[in-house]
């Protein structure tokens, strides 16, 4: 079985440029061992599974996240939760909560008017059988005013946050306050 190797031009050995042949040869050797040992040796699932961990973009979902977004789920203790990227933990934090009897315009005036942000919102609502129902909404908040940067990382960290979050009904992505009126979380809990 014939192994061929890849490695980058700066590190190949040149037959025609000594000068690279003698700078880098120990270094091309030890990564070509290192490649052979780790394709051949039996430890090609650590390989794979770092491959894997680098592949998937986003951010971590803190604890905290998760236990605040079930009391919401289970315990409606909060009417909203707001959750914010931080950056330097690398996790996807709580910002605010809603008590119980805030409204849909407290939840509205709490999001920020130049940063992205996700949300999860519980609407209650009256069914035309006279049912109270409740549905819980996971809002993908972009405002068109936010930075590049920021609108790359919540966009794809929110499918690792919607994972997270299981019991979520429905996905509202917004990039200004007329795509998340009340009126539109009505028409999609009928």
């Amino acid at each position: 079985m014939a192994v061929r190797l890849l490695l980058p031009p700066s590190l190949q050995i040149h037959p025609f440029r000594p000068s690279l042949r003698r700078r880098t040869p120990h270094l091309s050797l030890s990564l070509c061992s290192c490649f052979l040992s780790v394709c051949l040796g039996g430890r090609s699932r650590g390989a794979m599974s770092f491959r894997m961990s680098n592949a998937s973009s986003g951010m971590g979902v803190a604890e905290h996240s998760k236990s605040t977004f079930l009391e919401l789920k289970r315990k409606k203790v909060h009417r909203y939760v707001i959750f914010k990227i931080d950056e330097k933990k690398k996790e996807v934090v709580v910002e605010k909560t809603g008590a119980p009897g805030e409204s849909y315009d407290d939840f509205t005036a709490s999001m920020p008017e130049n940063d992205c942000r996700y949300a999860v919102y519980d609407f209650d609502f009256v069914t035309e059988e006279n049912c109270q129902k409740s549905k819980i909404f996971f809002i993908a908040w972009s405002p068109s005013t936010s930075r590049i940067r920021a609108k790359m990382l919540y966009a794809t960290s929110k499918d690792r946050i919607k994972r997270e979050l299981d019991g979520v009904h429905y996905e509202i992505q917004a990039t200004d306050p007329t795509e998340m009126d009340l009126e539109v979380l009505r028409d999609r809990a009928h």
